[in-house]
Formats: structure tokens, C-alpha cells, sequence
């Protein structure tokens, strides 16, 4: 099997498992994966529990689609997060439940949404910054994704959901199933007093998990 051909079949089992844990649905949510040569995509209007590994968008470096279905109609997020991150792997963007209700409470930080609930958050999100609202496909997102994701690997959408790139496949579906988790845990807790992570505690965390 050739490296293009194990890629296709990660992604598409990977974005299966999301889809079959509840992690997406309909056909909400796209996936793409760094080649030497260019991209991955999830096509546009795909459930992700029913993907076929052949029928992938294949982009060039540049973002110019080659083969395969057309790729999601936010492919401009992760061509943004791509470019801004070049150690970046992978991408993956969901409509994740408790994701998309943090990024509707109007209360919060902008700046930095959840607190350090758990040392996991810390190592493997760390600071989660809201992109304002854009309609759905709205190429001006690209632009205020770039605007953060030079800093930030892990951005949430406002009232949309999270987008997260990680150094491979398995990095970025572990971050974003951190959020996930977390933000979950911060919505049942809402109200409660609580026992946060020092800023000692987080340095620490940072210090030993740069």
C-alpha cells in the first residue's frame, strides 16, 4: 500500500470513529491530512461515518483541487490553519455538542474560553480563543483564522465549532476530543465552585509538555 493509499484509509477511519461516537453528524464536520505533495479533504456535503477512501479531494500545495469529490466547503479553514502552522499534519474541524454550546455563551473570555479544568486540557489544548461569526463558508473566516493560528493550534467558532491541527491524524483527533470532553465537564459545572489548575500548576504543565 502506497503512503497516499494507508493516508486516504486513516483519514476515512478516523473520521468514521468521530462520526459513530457522536462526535459529528449529518454531514457536519471535515478532516484533511498533509501530503508531501499537497492535501486530503473531506468532500463537501460527506457524512463522515460513510466515506470512501478513493472519493477523497485531492488538493495541490497551493490548494488547487486535483482529483476526487470537491472538497468541503471550508476548506479555506484548513488551507488557513495549514499555512499559519507549516508542522501541522493534520486538521480537523467539528460541530461537536458541548464544543458549539461554549461557543454560544456570551459571558466568557474571547481571549481564552475554558478554564485549566484538567492537566490533559492543558497539555493538549491550552489556551482555546473564539473566532467571531461568520455564515458558513464565508471566505473573511480565513482571514480571522489566520489572524490566530499562528499562536493558537486549537480555535473555537463562534456559534460553529472547533477547529483544531495537530502534528499528525492522531494528535489533532486527540485535541479535539480533549475539548470536547472539557468543554462538557465546564457546562456540568457550571454554577459550582471550583478547584482550577494553579498558574503554577499550568506553567509546570507547559514547562514539561512545550
Amino acid at each position: 500500500m502506497s503512503a497516499e493509499s494507508a493516508a486516504r484509509e486513516a483519514l476515512c477511519r478516523t473520521a468514521r470513529s468521530l462520526y459513530e461516537r457522536g462526535l459529528t453528524h449529518g454531514s457536519t464536520g471535515n478532516l484533511s491530512l498533509r501530503l508531501d505533495d499537497g492535501y486530503l479533504l473531506t468532500p463537501t456535503g460527506a457524512s463522515l461515518g460513510e466515506l470512501d477512501p478513493a472519493r477523497l479531494a485531492r488538493l495541490d500545495g497551493s490548494g488547487r483541487h486535483l482529483a476526487g469529490d470537491q472538497p468541503t466547503k471550508e476548506s479555506f479553514l484548513h488551507l488557513a490553519m495549514y499555512r499559519q502552522r507549516p508542522a501541522s499534519g493534520a486538521v480537523v474541524h467539528l460541530h461537536s455538542t458541548h464544543s458549539v454550546a461554549v461557543s454560544v455563551l456570551a459571558e466568557l473570555d474571547a481571549s481564552d474560553l475554558l478554564p485549566p479544568l484538567t492537566a490533559y486540557y492543558v497539555m493538549r489544548i491550552g489556551c482555546l480563543p473564539l473566532v467571531p461569526y461568520f455564515p458558513p463558508g464565508d471566505a473573511a473566516l480565513a482571514d480571522a483564522v489566520c489572524g490566530l493560528a499562528g499562536k493558537h493550534h486549537a480555535l473555537l467558532l463562534a456559534n460553529h465549532g472547533p477547529v483544531v491541527a495537530g502534528s499528525s491524524l492522531s494528535a489533532a483527533t486527540d485535541a479535539v476530543e480533549e475539548l470536547e470532553a472539557t468543554a462538557r465537564l465546564y457546562l456540568l459545572l457550571r454554577g459550582q465552585p471550583l478547584r482550577l489548575l494553579s498558574p503554577a500548576q499550568v506553567a509546570e504543565l507547559r514547562r514539561r509538555y512545550p
